[in-house]
Formats: C-alpha cells, sequence, structure tokens
C-alpha cells in the first residue's frame, strides 16, 4: 500500500479556506492515501519510505519500523539542515548536488547511497537551482529503488549547517561587497528601505554592469539593481521606480 505523509491542510487566503498542500493535491490526483500523521506509516504494510524536504524529524520508532532513505539537496556532509539550496547560492558554493541517503535519528547524520552533482550557474537563482537537483535527484532515486540501494557510505568531511533564513538575513547590508549581496539577491526574498519604506530587490548584478539598471553603492562599488518590488506594488524595472522616486546621485538604499 502507497502512503503519502504530508502537512496538514491550512487555512489560506482573504476567506480563510482550508487549503490542501501541492504534495497532498498530487497525490490524491493519483488516488493515493494521504496523512498529515507520521505515525500511520507503521499500518501501512511500506517496505521503504522516501522523503523528500519533509521539514521535521522523524521519530526512532517508526525509523525502526520502517527503513527510510532522503533525497537530500548538497553533497553531504555541506549544508546539512533546512535549507541547503539557499546557503549553497547565499555562499558562494561553484558545486552542489543530490545525496540518496539512509535515515536515522541524527540531522541529515545518515550514510550515503547515491550522489550526483552538478556545477552552480553564476546567475542562478536558488528556485532554478532547487529546480534542477528536483529533476536530478528524481532520476538518481528512480535508478536507485530500480537496482536497489545497495550499501551505503558513512559521510566523512567537515559538516556544515543550513539553519533556515530568516528576514533579518535577507536584508540587504550595503557595506557589504556587490558580489555577496548580489547572492542575497538570487536567495529570493532579499529587502531593503528607501526613505524609510520597504523595498524588495527582485533582480540586481555585480559581476556585469548591463546600463539598463541603478546603481547602488556597495561596499567595494556599486551593484546594478534590475528589478524591485515596492510595498504595496507590483514587480518594475529598477529604472522605472528611480525615475518615480527622483533618485539623486549621492543616493543610497537601505535610508
Amino acid at each position: 500500500m502507497a502512503l503519502v505523509v504530508t502537512r496538514a491542510d491550512k487555512r489560506r487566503g482573504r476567506g480563510g479556506a482550508l487549503l490542501p498542500t501541492p504534495v497532498k493535491r498530487a497525490a490524491l490526483e493519483l488516488g493515493l492515501a494521504v496523512t498529515d500523521r507520521v505515525d500511520d506509516v507503521l499500518g501501512a504494510g511500506a517496505e521503504l519510505g522516501v522523503v523528500v524536504a519533509f521539514g521535521s524529524l522523524i521519530r526512532p520508532h517508526v525509523l525502526d519500523a520502517v527503513p527510510m532513505v532522503n533525497l537530500h539537496f548538497s553533497l553531504l556532509p555541506r549544508w546539512r539542515g533546512a535549507a541547503p539550496v539557499e546557503r549553497a547560492v547565499m555562499a558562494g558554493d561553484a558545486e552542489t548536488g543530490v545525496c540518496l541517503m539512509g535515515l536515522e535519528e541524527g540531522l541529515d547524520t545518515g550514510p550515503v547511497f547515491r550522489v550526483a552533482r552538478l556545477a552552480v550557474g553564476a546567475d542562478e537563482t536558488a528556485d532554478e537551482l532547487r529546480g534542477r537537483l528536483v529533476a536530478l535527484g528524481t532520476g538518481l532515486l528512480v535508478e536507485a529503488l530500480a537496482e536497489g540501494l545497495g550499501e551505503g557510505v558513512p559521510q566523512t568531511g567537515e559538516a556544515t549547517y543550513a539553519a533556515k533564513l530568516d528576514a533579518d538575513e535577507l536584508r540587504l547590508d550595503w557595506s557589504r561587497p556587490a558580489a555577496e549581496l548580489e547572492r542575497v539577491v538570487l536567495v529570493g526574498r532579499a529587502w531593503s528601505t528607501f526613505r524609510g519604506r520597504r523595498l524588495k530587490i527582485l533582480r540586481a548584478c555585480a559581476h556585469r554592469v548591463t546600463g539598463a539598471g541603478l546603481a547602488v553603492p556597495a561596499g567595494d562599488g556599486p551593484l546594478e539593481v534590475l528589478e524591485v518590488q515596492p510595498e504595496g506594488r507590483g514587480p518594475m524595472p529598477a529604472a522605472d521606480w528611480a525615475r518615480g522616486v527622483r533618485w539623486q546621485e549621492g543616493d543610497h538604499l537601505g535610508t
């Protein structure tokens, strides 16, 4: 029997209607049973559990009853934890990948059965990178299930941890180097302020100047901001926004 475990329905939108997660919607369309209680797998007759971006630790009594593997979007032991894709982008990692690992009580500490690597593009956003990792990982998982997991290899090397990002980490500190700020923008949800109002920075470039954006002073030179979203408005070219607020030479973001 196949059983899908995902988050409980949540109230969303102005009407507060209970809405299922995308995982639940997809499972129901496929005719699969769905629950939000992890312990329900104990009576499902499952031979193996597959965990992807679940976001919660699975308790030992469940792992003792049902062996599980986890599809993790990093090259373990680098970036164990909740936000490996975002942390890889923010750190400027040139390479990342997918590990198919055995699940155990520790945080992403289990043996690795298979690994696939890929290069991180210079202008690649976290969402774009995640999409490529999903495709890569899906193929890796299907291949492993068809051929058998084999023997897992213990993780070696220095572990780093990928804690979930909070809003303060995504606030751009304009005293930092432009390349570092660009990576924060690539992660998504980057923001700053101008004249006391919040401004989302949707696209920016540090390593080449197009002339189409707004050159904003940073720690080691300008960051060219290409697309922004002011409070209460939709996304727009940064140049259009700058004309609307009468941006002048010597102006800064973060004010």
